[in-house]
């Protein structure tokens, strides 16, 4: 968000572009959601954009999400969950969001299988992939993503919908678009989170339904000194 934009004015510039993109790649607008990266933005900001109409959020932290949005989460809100998620917040998770973003390994599918069943309801759930096969990131190498799907869905009955990845900083995006694009049609997924605020107009030409917007949206986040765990 530059600085002589307001929030309404900051929204509405992004989704001009995600219209203008998806037009161009012969597409919907209104196939392509913006999801407004809320983590560790201070409250006023959020406040704003939430009332400049934005109604789908991503955090990254279950307790962080949890502290902003508990008490005020309403069912015209969507909030995805697009960071790393501990089994031991599964609780939580399943009883907060309406999307979990990042399912990557076998422990955590059996453990939203069991909550979701637990609390009579079950998030949508999208796979990550590591694209990049980068040993920091969490996800999914692509290797392994065929057979990981079809036990997410087969034995655990985990509502899988689409796929998510963070292509590497340092590399062209457009490859791992394509590749997470060619993983999700292979396996009959719909959905494809992909994109943030440098690079969602070309995720949108290779077919992203969610486009991850932080910084172009509310501005940098403050520093802090230290991030709670």
């Amino acid at each position: 968000m530059t600085a002589d934009l307001s929030p309404a004015d900051a929204r509405a510039a992004i989704l001009s572009r995600i219209a203008d993109a998806a037009r161009a790649a012969g597409r919907d607008p209104a196939d392509v959601t913006l999801v407004a990266v809320s983590k560790q933005q201070p409250s006023d900001r959020v406040a704003a954009i939430l009332a400049a109409g934005q109604r789908v959020f991503g955090e990254n932290r279950v307790q962080e999400a949890l502290a902003r949005w508990e008490g005020q989460k309403t069912p015209a809100l969507t909030l995805r969950l697009i960071g790393p998620l501990q089994t031991n917040k599964v609780r939580d998770a399943v009883r907060l969001f309406d999307a979990i973003d990042v399912l990557d390994r076998e422990k955590l599918a059996e453990a939203l299988a069991d909550e979701a069943q637990k609390a009579g309801r079950s998030p949508e759930i999208l796979v990550q992939i590591n694209t990049g096969e980068e040993p920091q990131k969490s996800g999914l190498i692509p290797d392994d993503a065929d057979a990981f799907i079809a036990r997410a869905r087969g034995v655990y009955g985990l509502p899988v919908s689409g796929l998510m990845c963070i292509p590497p900083a340092d590399e062209p995006p457009a490859l791992h678009f394509a590749l997470l694009a060619k993983i999700a049609a292979r396996n009959g997924l719909a959905a494809l989170s992909m994109g943030m605020s440098d690079d969602f107009e070309t995720a949108i030409r290779f077919g992203a339904t969610h486009v991850r917007i932080g910084s172009a949206l509310f501005g940098a986040r403050p520093q802090k000194s230290q991030e709670p765990a």
